[in-house]
């Protein structure tokens, strides 16, 4: 890196200023995935701040993310996390398999059970009604990435709980005998409950995005589910086309 006297920049705090000036150097492509960023001393030394400010730094952009720090071997530019499709509904492991990693996943629970009022309202059905519930964790290279958690209307798919979900995952089973004609999503980010932490495999601190999404088909609400993805491991997007000009709703 060039030598950059940072402290005489503007009263932003100097170990802010380090990890944007680091940032900058990724996003520009001067500092592509995987390569290996300056020591601390090295740092210290280019920059003209203490080793605390850089230490500071460093921990904060690998605890986002953005570096990964290798015990022995130095700190390194973390890959860019995978993007879900949010405007979409697509296979997980379709996701996995099309940036070139390796899809596994375990299942947890696959069972019928009678709704509780809060899931049997959102899935516009009588309380206590039977429902299908799964949960499922997904993997990308044996590291958990996401936690789906879903109720299934039986009407919808009277063979759910038949299905082999190591060999086939939930969306690929559903989309290919109910085709979805409506999808609500909603987004949040929160800290998951501790059994979604273990499962996920994550520490107590680490922030989750969790979609909520609903869908319809045949006139009835067919799921009701919520996905969890550790939010240093995960991130949502998608893209979309209004149907005319000026007609997106940002409200």
């Amino acid at each position: 890196m060039k030598k950059k006297n940072i402290q005489q920049i503007d009263t932003v705090p100097l170990y802010r200023q380090v990890k944007e000036y680091i940032v900058e150097k990724i996003n520009s492509g001067s500092l592509p995935s995987g390569t290996r960023i300056e020591s601390e001393a090295e740092l210290v030394a280019s920059l003209n701040v203490s080793r605390m400010t850089v230490n500071r730094a460093l921990r904060e952009l690998t605890a986002e993310g953005r570096l990964k720090r290798i015990q022995g071997r130095g700190t390194f530019v973390a890959d860019r996390k995978p993007q879900a499709a949010l405007l979409q509904i697509q296979s997980i492991a379709e996701e996995i398999r099309d940036r070139g990693g390796v899809y596994s996943c375990a299942v947890h629970l696959l069972q019928e059970e009678k709704a509780k009022p809060s899931v049997a309202a959102a899935m516009q059905l009588p309380p206590y009604s039977p429902v299908f519930h799964s949960i499922i964790v997904h993997k990308d290279n044996n590291l958990p990435i996401q936690l789906g958690c879903r109720y299934i209307n039986p009407e919808i798919a009277h063979d759910f709980l038949k299905q082999d979900f190591t060999k086939i995952t939930v969306s690929e089973f559903l989309l290919g005998i109910a085709p979805v004609t409506a999808v609500e999503h909603i987004v949040e980010a929160l800290i998951p409950d501790p059994w979604i932490r273990d499962l996920l495999e994550i520490n107590g601190s680490e922030p989750c995005l969790a979609l909520h999404r609903k869908t319809w088909a045949n006139g009835l609400v067919a799921t009701s589910s919520t996905f969890y993805s550790p939010g240093s491991r995960y991130s949502l997007g998608g893209r979309f086309t209004p149907t005319s000009p000026g007609s997106i709703d940002l409200t």
